[in-house]
């Protein structure tokens, strides 16, 4: 196998499970591979925020003069994505010969199985400690205890908003949840909070293993008005900073927790002021709260449980005044869709549900007959279809200019719409 696809594809046959709770397997397979970095590293563990997290963190290192890597999943499009080196999708072949030397490693001796996203993290984290970084930034997949990033010790955890989700693997309750999420400090080291509200079980494992706590509105926290906004944290403040390139109101929430983990690690990571102006401006992270200009207009969000479609709908409400609004909309089976759909439903004047290519998947069909007994529900405009792009399509053919069209729920929902780029929208009477 020479192709990045021919070893994905190998990846989702080795494993009975999607996931595989724990990490002797994956860790065996690491000290095979002798893996480990001698550069700062910074975990990202959260219900939401993680990806914005993540990009803030790398633009203003980038900005700062350091060589990033950064590890994020899912992916919308193609699966290079999850790894950024120096802000750029990393190569597919770079990263396929990774794979070679994962599957040689898990081979070697008694051969050990590895679930898809086990395999594909290990050749990941190779790929980065090949490149010779100056500074690692690993997002969580699932958790934070268990999940595969957590088998390297991290220099400065942070810990973005925690909400309800993947509760079969997490626990029933955010207290549950928090302690896997928390799994990922270490005794001694800085661990950022920035979830305003945490669970207090974040905050107990923090004490009980001595980690270094940085928490929103005790350590540091933000103020502004309606042109700029300010930091102030131990030992540090910026002032007049413009906001984030980032939409959205949470977007502030995340930005601070950035800075307060860039101040924790100061003295070896050294940023300027102007490196965090320019990062915060020039920071891009498609699928989360985009808009793109057009008529109608569009908006893309990858917004795919309770909290996130809460955020999604205060962010659509604050753009003003639109006569219709068009949702394409797909999501996995085991999302909470109600209070989903109670909370978004009252801005949404048509419905587009679309079936997404992953068994995983709710149908359209199921999306609809759960939207039409929600007790709220304000339309009855609802149609189906099979894929993401012709639910957008026929969202395009109906609205008119002054329109907007949202496409959320999931990555695959937002991915989809973007498998032959950023679409730019014109309505088609415009178009003559």
């Amino acid at each position: 196998m020479t192709d990045l696809s021919d070893w994905l594809a190998h990846c989702e046959r080795l494993h009975p499970k999607n996931i595989d709770m724990g990490l002797e397997r994956v860790r065996e397979v690491a000290q095979r591979l002798n893996l480990r970095f001698d550069c700062p590293v910074i975990t990202v563990a959260g219900t939401n925020g993680k990806g914005s997290t993540c990009a803030m963190l790398e633009a203003i290192l980038g900005q700062a003069g350091f060589k990033t890597g950064v590890y994020t999943s899912p992916h919308l499009v193609h699966f290079e994505e999850r790894l950024r080196l120096q802000g750029q999708a990393v190569d597919a072949q770079v990263l396929a010969a990774c794979f070679a030397d994962v599957e040689q490693a898990r081979l070697q001796g008694e051969a050990i199985s590895l679930t898809y996203f086990e395999f594909s993290t290990l050749a990941i984290l190779l790929c980065m400690m090949r490149a010779e970084l100056d500074v690692v930034v690993l997002e969580v997949g699932l958790g934070g205890r268990l999940d595969a990033v957590n088998i390297i010790d991290t220099d400065c955890a942070i810990i973005t908003s925690i909400d309800l989700d993947h509760m079969e693997f997490l626990g029933p309750d955010r207290e549950s949840i928090g302690r896997e999420k928390a799994g990922i400090m270490r005794a001694g080291r800085p661990v950022v909070v920035s979830d305003p509200v945490p669970p207090q079980s974040v905050l107990d494992h923090a004490q009980a293993i001595g980690a270094d706590v940085w928490r929103f509105g005790h350590d540091f926290n933000f103020s502004g008005d309606k042109q700029q906004w300010g930091w102030a944290g131990r030992g540090r403040r910026y002032s007049g900073l413009a906001y984030p390139a980032l939409r959205g109101a949470n977007q502030l929430v995340n930005a601070s927790g950035v800075l307060a983990a860039l101040t924790a690690l100061r003295e070896r990571l050294p940023v300027t002021a102007q490196a965090v102006r320019s990062g915060l401006a020039f920071v891009e992270l498609p699928g989360r709260f985009q808009i793109i200009p057009g008529q109608p207009t569009l908006v893309l969000d990858v917004a795919h449980n309770p909290h996130s479609v809460a955020a999604l709908t205060a962010n659509l409400d604050a753009m003003g005044f639109f006569p219709t609004t068009h949702a394409v909309f797909g999501a996995m089976a085991d999302k909470d869709l109600s209070p989903m759909f109670n909370k978004i439903g009252p801005v949404i004047n048509k419905w587009y549900f679309t079936d997404l290519p992953t068994p995983r998947a709710a149908s359209a069909q199921d999306l609809r007959a759960m939207w039409l007994t929600q007790p709220k529900q304000v339309s009855e405009d609802v149609q189906c279809f099979a894929d993401p792009m012709a639910a957008l399509q026929a969202a395009i053919d109906a609205a008119d200019p002054a329109d907007r069209i949202v496409v959320f729920g999931s990555f695959y929902t937002v991915g989809g719409v973007l498998q032959n780029g950023t679409p730019r929208l014109q309505a088609k009477h415009l178009s003559a």
